[in-house]
């Protein structure tokens, strides 16, 4: 598997480990946060890329989108090669290989913009703790499966759906989890509309007698899901301003107690869960939908909706260092931070918020770098690293002491009190906030690079303390 620390990459080769293959892989030396994952499951990854790296008896190569022959030795000796002979082994992209996979069982895509890790996870853990025996890949270290997936001897089959670089091209799904639609990824889709494409081309595709679960929320999915031909389900949140009974799964009576968010829905009573934010009764909705039409139980619904704990990187909690709570997401786009925070906001009153905001690629920051300004509003203070590029897209257009400078426009216009830094990486962060850091605070790290690096290297100076 060349590019095999990739999220997408690392739950396949889960998956096919406990199939009972071989895996083998090779990617950049730097640290992932599927190393871990990787390591446990003793599968052998060599860096740098290097054509001797691939084994010689190798049935199958599957290949990072990220990867060309242009950009990656590997690839460019291996489509040599393949020009040239016959016998060598198969080349798939990593789409094509989940493709492959999921399209040869009962799949059940979850997809959208945001919260597709938890919701796949959340979905994967009830059918699995119900007995439903489903097979599972999902995007994140998910500490209840011990991995980022589950096999399963049922021909259930739950996938986290990435859209990047449309790979739900090669996915046949019998239901569809669409949780919302909010541009990103300009590096590939370079307009609105060739994001909203792909979602469109995929839910066209669902059988007469499949399903789709929409956000009812969602301007966009709203739109387009008149081109579903299947049996389409809601779900929302009312509120002082909304109320609408059409709504399949309606919350209702939010409370927070003790650290839980409970919730009603419709006529079924009283449901908890365990994840804090708004967002997070969202992507419960959305699991319960899709629970019911895999014929779930109630009372298994609510149990085990319950007990699950979450995936790694998602408002994950790392420790404590002088006193301040450590927290991780993976949030990277404008509306994954600002919801993000809103949750931690509610979830600690009173605290003191830092937040230290690792921009990953340039193409992103650049296409929506007004709404990064905006998103920080509730922060106490921000520090922004600067940008981790990525290795398919062309470097530089725009600086992390751009998007400073315009934070600090936008807050002083608004009368906004807010500390805000440029730090130039890792090191140099935690250079800083092991002085900065009080008792009363909450430290939020966040970004899809490895910005938990700070949380884990403050975690250390306090261990050698």
């Amino acid at each position: 598997m060349i590019g095999i620390k990739g999220v997408g990459m690392t739950m396949l080769a889960q998956f096919l480990v406990a199939a009972g293959d071989n895996v083998s892989g090779s990617d950049i030396s730097e640290t992932f946060m599927t190393d871990k994952i990787l390591k446990s499951l003793n599968i052998k990854v060599i860096s740098p890329f290097n054509v001797d790296n691939i084994p010689k008896d190798a049935d199958l190569i599957i290949h990072s989108i990220a990867y060309t022959p242009t950009n990656n030795s590997e690839m460019k000796t291996l489509f040599e090669k393949k020009n040239n002979s016959s016998k060598n082994p198969r080349i798939i992209s990593y789409s094509e290989a989940l493709g492959e996979i999921f399209s040869t069982h009962q799949g059940i895509a979850v997809c959208g913009s945001h919260g597709k890790t938890t919701t796949a996870a959340w979905l994967g853990y009830i059918l699995w703790k119900a007995g439903k025996a489903p097979n599972v890949l999902v995007g994140s270290n998910v500490p209840q499966f011990k991995g980022s997936g589950i096999q399963g001897k049922s021909k259930l089959f739950i996938a986290e759906a990435d859209e990047y670089g449309n790979k739900l091209q090669y996915l046949n799904a019998h239901g569809i989890v669409l949780n919302n639609i909010d541009y990103d990824h300009p590096d590939f889709f370079k307009t609105e509309a060739d994001y909203v494409k792909v979602f469109v081309d995929f839910i066209k595709r669902l059988p007469a007698d499949g399903f789709l679960i929409i956000n009812n929320r969602d301007a966009i999915t709203g739109k387009i899901k008149k081109y579903c031909h299947s049996r389409v389900s809601s779900y929302d949140i009312a509120d002082e301003n909304y109320n609408n009974e059409t709504v399949n799964y309606l919350a209702h009576d939010l409370k927070i107690k003790n650290g839980t968010q409970h919730f009603a829905v419709n006529n079924l009573g009283e449901f908890k869960i365990k994840l804090w934010g708004k967002h997070n009764v969202s992507n419960a909705l959305a699991v319960i939908a899709a629970a019911r039409e895999l014929k779930v139980t109630l009372p298994d619904i609510k149990k085990y909706l319950f007990s699950f704990q979450g995936t790694e990187r998602r408002s994950q909690i790392l420790g404590n260092y002088q006193g301040a709570l450590l927290i991780d997401d993976y949030a990277h786009h404008p509306t994954e931070i600002k919801t993000t925070i809103e949750g931690v906001r509610i979830n600690y009153p009173g605290k003191c918020l830092k937040v230290v905001f690792h921009p990953h690629t340039f193409t992103r920051t650049k296409a929506l770098f007004k709404d990064f300004v905006v998103s920080f509003a509730k922060a106490d203070e921000l520090v922004v690293l600067d940008i981790y590029g990525s290795a398919r897209e062309k470097q530089g257009g725009v600086s992390s002491a751009q998007l400073v400078k315009a934070i600090d426009i936008f807050n002083s216009k608004n009368k906004i009190k807010q500390k805000v830094l440029n730090i130039k990486n890792i090191d140099e962060a935690v250079k800083y906030l092991r002085f900065d850091i009080k008792k009363n605070d909450v430290l939020l790290l966040m970004g899809a690079g490895d910005v938990f690096r700070v949380g884990e290297k403050l975690l250390c100076l306090k261990k050698q303390k």
